[in-house]
């Protein structure tokens, strides 16, 4: 990703020259002093270049002059809209389509004097996330198919009011960027120990993180977690991660107060097991971790932007993998909770992971509310496809809380019905519970099966799931995010934390 760097306008003398601009009423004058001043040093090719496209402002619109003079590589143009419906969302969408156009640059500005800093900061956060590229294995790739974006300059009135915007929503483009990058990882590099510890890593943003290991594990009674793991030559890890921002980032819970609690699935491949996976697509299940990706990187923007509450993100670590000392499917496990599970189908192992994973972090943090991520169910994408992530949660306030969130974020979420009848499909006749209930209702009976691991022995316990499976990972380019690992959940969770639990 680019610099990104805020400076006063002034017209560059090198570089690509991109320009913002909103719809403007006919006969209107330039508002941007930037093009004005391009206006002259070119004789006035930009405007028949424009009015050639026929190109008026509006969102989505680009036109594109090459070499036009006065020093420049090229200009570009691009639509905002109506002034009035400039949100920081379609900032960011603007941001996002620069990227692309500008990537073959060594550096660029963008001339957002005419914006105000918090929309030009929002601009910058799209064209960050938009041009984020996983390019760690690529050794062959010709000089002319590589991005050389190496600076952007945004051109603000207000360089000081832009840099204060822009600084928490770097935190959380560096949360994203992080996220996406442990999606992105093959297997054979990323397995459970060097994601634990790249959590590590997070100390140096002064976050606590904690590893348990499979000894600490089975003396604590995981035995669905191990369960999982226990097919696989690499051994699993339990990460817990602490951000302190209530109490300065260091020490001890400013008094005792309770943190929020965010839960990740961390299968850093899954071939199902013993109940093994079609071999076509299963690549794919690099990104069955992206549960754990989303919490991690969570917490590298929340300690990156210094939030002001206490935070705890727990991932369980794991891989499935057939072999002589697999699960098999009619196991009977018992769960640190004491509750003991039926594996009908060692593909439906996430679920497994997730029940030791909540109910230690209830026990040992007992916070305000928790909130779990995994790619959990094919179902997920048959009931919503690739658009909304599924919610399900036992409290109304934090799923409304969630909803807006993530549609302000554009990281949409749409809440699934929860019921007894789904509930019953769970029964087991050996066990207090399976792990699957069959085929009808997929999503819902994986959540009830999550849900009996919230604790309500001592009162009502907010919690909430995010079934990502369909939002993990993009098959073609979007808006803001290219084609590949998503970063889902980190935006969202964020945006729920500042909106609401802060301060």
């Amino acid at each position: 990703m680019p610099d990104i760097a805020f400076v006063k306008p002034a017209l560059p003398r090198s570089g690509a020259l991109v320009l913002p601009l909103p719809e403007a009423a006919e006969g209107a004058e330039p508002a941007s002093t930037l093009r004005q001043a391009l206006e002259e040093a070119t004789g006035g090719a930009l405007a028949r270049a424009l009015e050639a496209a026929a190109f008026k402002g509006r969102k989505g619109q680009s036109c594109t002059l090459w070499a036009p003079g006065a020093g420049l590589s090229k200009i570009v143009a691009i639509g905002l809209g109506k002034p009035d419906e400039l949100t920081p969302e379609a900032a960011e969408a603007a941001g996002g389509a620069i990227a692309p156009m500008i990537a073959q640059e060594r550096e660029a500005m963008v001339a957002a004097e005419g914006m105000a800093p918090e929309l030009g900061a929002a601009l910058a956060l799209g064209l960050t996330l938009r041009g984020y590229r996983f390019d760690r294995y690529r050794t062959q790739e010709k000089e002319e198919d590589r991005p050389r974006l190496e600076r952007v300059a945004i051109a603000t009135a207000d360089t000081a009011a832009a840099k204060a915007a822009w600084a928490p929503m770097r935190a959380v483009a560096d949360g994203v960027a992080l996220a996406r990058d442990l999606v992105s990882e093959p297997p054979n590099v990323l397995g459970p120990e060097e994601m634990a510890e790249r959590c590590r890593g997070l100390e140096k943003l002064g976050i606590e993180v904690e590893v348990l290991g499979p000894k600490e594990m089975k003396k604590l009674g995981f035995g669905a977690l191990l369960g999982v793991a226990q097919g696989s030559a690499r051994e699993p890890r339990l990460v817990v991660m602490q951000w302190l921002g209530a109490s300065g980032g260091k020490g001890k819970r400013a008094g005792g107060a309770k943190p929020v609690a965010f839960i990740g699935k961390g299968v850093t491949f899954d071939t199902g097991g013993i109940s093994i996976k079609p071999a076509q697509g299963m690549e794919e299940m690099k990104f069955d971790m992206a549960g754990a990706g989303a919490v991690i990187g969570l917490m590298a923007a929340l300690a990156g932007r210094k939030a002001r509450l206490d935070a705890v993100g727990v991932v369980g670590l794991v891989e499935n993998m057939p072999s002589g000392t697999a699960q098999r499917p009619g196991d009977v496990v018992k769960t640190y909770s004491g509750q003991t599970v039926e594996v009908i189908n060692t593909d439906a192992e996430g679920r497994l992971v997730l029940a030791d994973a909540l109910w230690y972090c209830q026990e040992r943090f007992q916070p305000r509310f928790m909130v779990d991520l995994a790619t959990l169910t094919g179902a997920i994408i048959i009931s919503l496809g690739h658009e909304h992530a599924g919610l399900f949660s036992n409290d109304d306030e934090l799923a409304q809380r969630i909803m807006a969130a993530g549609k302000a974020v554009s990281e949409p979420c749409w809440r699934m019905p929860m019921g007894e009848a789904y509930d019953k499909q769970l029964k087991s006749d050996i066990a207090d519970m399976k792990n699957v209930g069959g085929r009808p209702g997929g999503s819902i009976t994986a959540a009830h099966f999550i849900q009996r691991f919230v604790d309500t022995r001592r009162g009502h316990m907010p919690w909430a799931h995010l079934d990502i499976a369909g939002t993990a990972w993009a098959s073609k380019d979007l808006p803001t995010v290219p084609k590949g690992a998503t970063g889902f959940g980190v935006r969202l969770l964020d945006r729920l934390v500042a909106e609401h639990y802060e301060g």
